[in-house]
């Protein structure tokens, strides 16, 4: 017993070194991949006073970090590159080995998507974690971030750093997991501020080691968990949650719109409940995050022979609302279009959702293809945030004018609930059909559309 207090009081003493080590620049902290998450936690380290090095394999992130400004439009993200480069704290590197090097924190914030077989696409991970190993040191600590299947950090990124380094976890060096869990336009918030931390580690002083760590900014706190297994699994579990709530309302949309109901209205009063947390429902669900952990849910129960039926379903229904909506919209053209010849459709949105300018997974593609099949040339998409997108099909033109998306068309559909489509009204359409796959717009201000405007959720 007596060996094991002072087992543990080591591990703290240890903690405590670090936590000094970083404020005074000793132990510098390696952000790997500087996108959606890396650029809001390399930014919540400099808040915190860390010296920090940001490492990403595009040279125009680099660059452009380098200026102290980011390609994410995440508040506050700017501003503190910009402190960060004039207080020498912010540095850049493209050699991730030299990276692991001259660190001694070094935190893995690549995406993990899913493959055209829907398992997780661990290759990224796994480039970083072999760089990483190269430079590795005693006393090193790593971290994984992204969601990943259970047994990730256990099974392939601890192989790999050991075998690079040729040193051991929790004899040389520390391994964590901590599980990003933030809503863009408001990540470094979340982080400092909105909720506490997850952390897990291999062993008992890996954890010791990433909780106090993390304390530094998670202000709320941390959560320790017990095993890194199972702290992988909460994640899984967030996102699954969500895309079941969706899929759930959804489903009880289209109920309400073939019973003459308000869905929102309903959704609304229901939820003044408090065991009631109805979500909201739209024409697909996006972005990296809800649409893909059900996805590594699945591909590890498919493994371990375990049904997850409902899962299943809601990735199904959510998948299957792109199809739903056009349907629901091009019902609106009735007659022929004013031209005379094909109809002219345009999209608002081509982001995920609303207030972002991330397009990864966005429905806005499906409801293309979904529109094409019906044989719809000429597609028009608009997006207050996203400039260029080398993913649209080619002939789809990409355009911020808006007067330039929607003059001439036949139909508008919306598909992203970005805030400067609030405000739409009939006359702004120019006579174009309208359909609201987010249940955004005002049906007050279509009031004298009738036949010519439908929304997600409500009767029409």
């Amino acid at each position: 017993m007596r060996n094991s207090h002072a087992g543990r009081a080591k591990t703290v003493s240890k903690s405590d070194e670090l936590e000094k080590k970083i404020r005074t620049g000793e132990f510098k902290v390696a952000i790997y991949g500087l996108g959606h998450i890396g650029a809001p936690l390399a930014s919540v380290w400099l808040r915190a006073g860390a010296h920090v090095i940001g490492v990403d394999k595009s040279p125009k992130v680099l660059e452009d970090a380098k200026k102290g400004i980011t390609h994410i439009p995440e508040p506050g993200v700017n501003e503190t590159y910009a402190r960060g480069r004039r207080e020498k704290r912010f540095h850049t590197y493209d050699d991730p080995v030299k990276a692991s090097q001259d660190s001694g924190f070094k935190i893995i914030c690549v995406s993990v998507l899913i493959t055209d077989s829907f398992s997780a696409d661990l290759g990224a991970v796994k480039q970083v974690a072999s760089a990483i190993g190269r430079g590795l040191k005693k006393g090193d600590v790593v971290s994984l971030n992204p969601s990943v299947p259970p047994g990730t950090s256990e099974d392939v990124v601890v192989p790999i750093l050991e075998r690079e380094s040729n040193l051991r976890v929790e004899q040389d060096f520390y391994m964590v997991y901590n599980p990003e869990r933030v809503y863009e336009g408001r990540a470094i918030q979340d982080i400092e501020d909105s909720y506490p931390g997850v952390v897990a580690g291999v062993g008992p002083k890996s954890l010791e080691i990433g909780a106090r760590l993390y304390s530094m900014v998670f202000k709320k706190g941390v959560i320790k968990v017990g095993n890194i297994r199972t702290a992988e699994t909460e994640k899984l579990l967030e996102g699954g949650y969500r895309d079941v709530n969706i899929a759930l309302a959804n489903e009880m949309a289209k109920f309400c719109e073939k019973v003459g109901v308000d869905f929102w209205e309903a959704r609304e009063a229901a939820n003044s409940q408090p065991f009631c947390h109805f979500h909201k429902p739209g024409v697909g669900v996006g972005g990296a995050c809800i649409p893909v952990y059900p996805q590594f849910v699945l591909q590890t129960a498919q493994i371990k022979n375990v049904e997850c039926n409902i899962t299943r379903l809601g990735r199904s229904v959510n998948d299957s609302m792109p199809a739903y909506c056009v349907e629901q919209a091009m019902k609106l053209l009735r007659g022929a279009p004013a031209n005379g010849g094909q109809p002219v459709v345009a999209l608002l949105g081509l982001a995920f959702r609303g207030g972002v300018s991330d397009t990864r997974l966005s429905p806005t593609y499906k409801v293309i293809d979904e529109l094409r099949k019906r044989g719809v040339k000429e597609i028009r998409v608009h997006d207050p945030l996203v400039v260029n997108d080398p993913d649209l099909p080619q002939g789809v033109l990409l355009t911020s004018n808006l007067n330039q998306a929607i003059r001439g068309a036949d139909l508008v559909m919306l598909v992203a609930d970005h805030r400067e489509y609030s405000a739409l009204d009939g006359r702004r359409m120019g006579g174009a059909a309208v359909y609201d796959g987010r249940g955004a717009l005002d049906p007050a201000r279509f009031a004298g559309e009738a036949g010519r405007f439908a929304s997600i959720g409500r009767p029409s």
